[in-house]
């Protein structure tokens, strides 16, 4: 089969499109014929091999242990292991090919690839390939920090990168979950905070929402490029922060270990301070896929494509990704 393969970490143009053995379906593995692929931050970590802390994640030291980069899928079955019990081939699939860390290639940029059953979901009828697979990481990410708890009818949210690939996803869980939700971001990106449900949104290159007035029950902070000191100023007394995070593409963050200083500082804060959360255990995969899966059919969440590009394109597709040009998810499409 066709398969974008990478060697060694460095620059998206060391990437290309080799034949490569089809993989086989362990027995709790479901094979998968790939319609699309998303091109998300952790596949541009992966190829690129930073921050180096990632190589000691299970990505590999000197270069990628699994050469097929990709982690989200949506696609047709083709076959199952002999343990499968909830997919059968030609069913219509969505999900991540990973079991757990998504800092290592997955082998989605591929004609084919196995994924764990636990991993996968069944599509809804009302769903294309190419919004299916923009949903499994950015979703799982969006819904892991937008707690019903503090999103729920009456609750103020506030999404900072509110028209990204996550941030539009965050807006729409919160919507469904009833909150009034308010968009930041750049302009290049304020109508894509609109179109999914920002009840407002604020141009962040105009104003400091950290200085504006308001209160918040729950700040999602995709960019991380306020202190959580300036966001504490505007959470109300049982209000919530969460950190997403983004190195922006090497531009910030360590280049040893990333963001991952600030994450364990503020886990550390945590146990002293009521406006983060302490725990690091997430719900079941499959149950989250779960409520994704429900989301995706009711219309409550609806993925925003912008470019599909062929396995051939696919250092295209990266680069489009981390210039910040697309207005949308980018995706592969074997």
């Amino acid at each position: 089969m066709r398969a974008v393969v990478q060697d060694s970490y460095g620059s998206p143009d060391l990437l290309r499109v080799a034949e490569v053995a089809e993989p086989v379906p362990a027995d709790d593995e479901v094979l998968v014929r790939v319609r699309a692929a998303s091109v998300h931050p952790d596949v541009w970590h992966v190829v690129t091999g930073r921050p180096y802390a990632l190589r000691l994640m299970g990505s590999g030291i000197r270069r990628p242990r699994e050469r097929v980069p990709g982690t989200d899928v949506a696609g047709v079955v083709e076959a199952v292991g002999a343990g499968v019990t909830r997919f059968r081939p030609g069913d219509a699939v969505f999900g991540e090919t990973l079991r757990v860390n998504q800092w290592r290639n997955g082998g989605a940029y591929a004609e084919l690839v196995v994924a764990p059953e636990d991993g996968l979901a069944q599509m809804p009828a009302n769903v294309s390939f190419e919004e299916a697979a923009s949903v499994p990481t950015s979703g799982l990410i969006a819904l892991n920090n937008v707690p019903a708890g503090h999103a729920g009818p009456g609750a103020s949210v506030l999404v900072n990168g509110a028209g990204g690939g996550v941030g539009t996803l965050a807006v729409q869980i919160a919507k469904a979950y009833g909150a009034t939700v308010t968009g930041v971001d750049l302009p290049a990106r304020l109508d894509l905070a609109r179109v999914t449900g920002a009840d407002r949104v604020v141009d962040a290159s105009v104003t400091d929402v950290t200085r504006a007035g308001e209160r918040y029950d729950l700040v999602v902070d995709v960019p991380g490029n306020h202190p959580y000191r300036a966001w504490r100023r505007i959470l109300r007394p049982d209000g919530r922060y969460a950190l997403v995070g983004h190195d922006h593409y090497g531009a910030a963050g360590h280049g040893l270990l990333g963001s991952l200083p600030r994450f364990a500082g503020l886990l550390a804060r945590a146990v002293v301070d009521r406006h983060l959360s302490a725990s690091v255990t997430l719900p079941p995969r499959q149950e989250s896929l779960k409520t994704l899966r429900t989301l995706l059919a009711s219309g409550a969440l609806t993925p925003v494509v912008d470019r599909t590009f062929a396995l051939d394109e696919v250092r295209e597709a990266i680069r489009c990704l981390a210039s910040g040009a697309n207005r949308g998810k980018v995706l592969i499409a074997p």
